[in-house]
């Protein structure tokens, strides 16, 4: 079993993999801002840290995720001004990237979007434009590391009940998928070495998510 560190460990996707993990055995310590939000981070069975990763710097971040076999950023700023898009989803993901190599938790994955890129086509002006270049910088860095990473690409997020089941491959355009089976795939990935070096875009479909994954190999 490994030891797990979910960064934005309150977020509803963070809440559903935190369960998953710990139901099949791994460790799982939860970073999170809020400290009113600590006991249904710990009702998920994870331990429960208040760390607001914004401020914090790479070497203190390092510390937090000392001991942790891997890392997955599920955080985001939620929108608010485009100053705190960047602090949040680009300069405070790339700071836990370089603190996860620090620390020897080798593997990472990035809870991203479909469609996220240099490419993404977001025009300036635009309220989802800091958005869309704070995650294609994220990723890039990532992509650029020593990590095992993988970065999951879902498509628009519902709060649908999690159906176990996506589509992903080439070809695929972005439609929505429940939080729940993102932090099903997620749990999945986190379990398959195959999938480093990876960018796995999905949507909610009709194939079970591990078969769905088998044919990625």
């Amino acid at each position: 079993m490994s030891r797990i560190a979910i960064i934005g460990g309150h977020g509803k996707v963070a809440l559903h993999l935190a369960r998953r993990l710990t139901d099949k055995g791994h460790t799982v310590t939860s970073l999170f801002r809020n400290p009113e939000h600590a006991a249904d981070v710990e009702k998920t069975g994870a331990e429960a840290i208040v760390a607001d990763v914004e401020n914090l710097s790479t070497d203190q971040i390092t510390e937090l995720l000392r001991g942790q076999d891997a890392v997955v950023w599920s955080a985001g700023a939620g929108g608010g001004t485009p100053e705190r898009t960047f602090a949040v989803d680009r300069d405070a993901a790339i700071r836990s990237m370089d603190a996860a190599e620090a620390a020897g938790a080798g593997r990472y994955v990035m809870v991203s979007y479909f469609g996220a890129g240099k490419d993404h086509g977001v025009p300036e002006d635009d309220g989802f434009f800091a958005y869309a270049e704070a995650k294609a910088d994220a990723d890039e860095h990532l992509r650029a590391s020593g990590l095992n990473w993988t970065i999951l690409g879902p498509s628009a997020l519902t709060m649908d009940p999690g159906t176990g089941r996506i589509e992903t491959g080439a070809g695929i355009e972005g439609t929505s998928v429940s939080r729940e089976d993102v932090a099903h795939v997620a749990a999945e990935v986190l379990e398959r070495p195959d999938t480093a070096g990876k960018t796995i875009q999905f949507n909610n479909g009709s194939t079970p998510v591990a078969e769905a994954l088998d044919s990625l190999a």
